[in-house]
């Protein structure tokens, strides 16, 4: 329908991918948690962070999927800078868990996904 590939005031339409809507921005120096980020819209999120300059600290259920998805974006641009961690945020005890760990990181939180 053409409704969908009309662009908006911002000059993207719903067909713009996140690297066209990211490109030219510097995230250098940002730290981002993105949640879910070991499938689909988290993990592009996160690899689009990434190669965006961000530190991505990837909140997950699954380690592996998680730690699956850094190498994949890590394979693309070794310079990234991403972090898996544990989060299931079902659990309040795995939130807290989390939160005193990055907490402990001393890393800024600029970005919560």
């Amino acid at each position: 329908m053409w409704f969908f590939a009309k662009k908006g005031p911002s000059g993207f339409s719903s067909s713009s991918t996140a690297e066209e809507v990211t490109e030219g921005i510097d995230g250098t120096g940002l730290t981002a948690i993105v949640t879910g980020a070991s499938s689909g819209i988290g993990a592009e999120t996160a690899r689009v962070l990434a190669l965006r300059g961000v530190h991505v600290v990837m909140a997950v259920r699954n380690m592996d999927a998680g730690t699956k998805v850094k190498e994949a974006i890590l394979e693309k641009n070794r310079t990234s800078k991403v972090e898996v961690m544990e989060l299931d945020l079902s659990s309040m005890a795995s939130v807290r868990k989390f939160a005193t760990e990055y907490n402990s990181s001393c890393l800024p939180l600029n970005i919560l996904v």
